[in-house]
């Protein structure tokens, strides 16, 4: 059967920074475009799951109560061998609102990237339980445990696909993509580097360390997008906010909705096309 007019999304990954993925979809849902499809890496696998669950209510009142408290909870700070964190909140929090969920039980196609640290391969999950591949899309290098599904040794999907193009379009094949890049704004973090720099004229291990790391992370996934650009492609200017703060919610969540709203007429001229 052939789809209705509309698009797929590919929803990149940012940790702290994916709330801004509520507001994006919050906003394509205002403007009557349909999804046909989603796919996401990393807090973007969360957000297209709960999309396609009918859960991003759930969502949404999970980020904007997110607090410092509640943040260290659900992260479950421990030192044992293969991560500093162990996410067992996460993982009950996914249990109960999505646990009894399964891929082919959502209202649109969806799929969560991973990557397997036995192949060194990008992993589309689109089958089976959701809970899980969720956990495993999220699962950052030392900071997570991997998670072991069908033999594969998988951790965070943005060490290879940091945002889905190529997985939306398996889903989807022919239907115009929509890409959501959450890790394209370097120059929002530098302007906080140079601020601090010129004001000490030195900047802690840290501050070199999250900068170094969103320089890394940017470049990567500026290569990826130009050797599978999407149809569309919006960068979030969210710079400026630190992707390991989960407590800016309502300051992303209108971000995202903001950039949609100036792209809608690009939005609404590759369905058209």
């Amino acid at each position: 059967m052939r789809q209705r007019p509309g698009i797929a999304l590919a929803l990149g990954g940012g940790a702290g920074l994916g709330w801004a993925h509520i507001g994006v979809l919050r906003a394509l849902d205002e403007a009557g475009i349909r999804i046909n499809a989603y796919s996401g890496t990393s807090i973007g696998s969360l957000a297209a799951v709960c999309a396609g669950a009918h859960q991003l209510d759930t969502l949404e009142g999970l980020a904007r109560s997110a607090n410092l408290r509640m943040v260290l909870r659900f992260l479950d700070p421990h030192w044992k061998s293969g991560a500093m964190l162990g996410g067992r909140e996460i993982q009950r929090h996914l249990e109960l609102h999505l646990g009894h969920i399964r891929f082919q039980d959502l209202h649109v196609p969806v799929s969560a990237v991973a990557a397997d640290l036995l192949t060194g391969e990008a992993v589309i999950l689109d089958r089976g339980p959701v809970a899980s591949a969720v956990r495993a899309s999220m699962a950052l290098p030392g900071i997570f445990h991997p998670v072991e599904i069908d033999g594969q040794l998988l951790i965070d999907g943005g060490v290879a696909m940091p945002v889905p193009v190529a997985a939306a379009r398996k889903l989807a094949p022919g239907q115009p993509l929509l890409a959501i890049n959450l890790l394209g704004d370097y120059q929002g973090r530098a302007r906080a580097l140079r601020r601090t720099w010129n004001e000490r004229r030195s900047v802690s291990t840290l501050g070199v360390v999250r900068a170094a790391t969103a320089l890394m992370t940017a470049s990567l996934t500026r290569h990826s997008l130009s050797v599978d650009p999407p149809d569309l492609q919006l960068d979030l200017a969210v710079g400026h906010i630190d992707a390991g703060n989960f407590t800016r919610a309502s300051e992303l969540i209108e971000i995202g909705r903001a950039a949609i709203t100036d792209a809608l007429p690009e939005i609404r001229a590759l369905i058209i096309a």
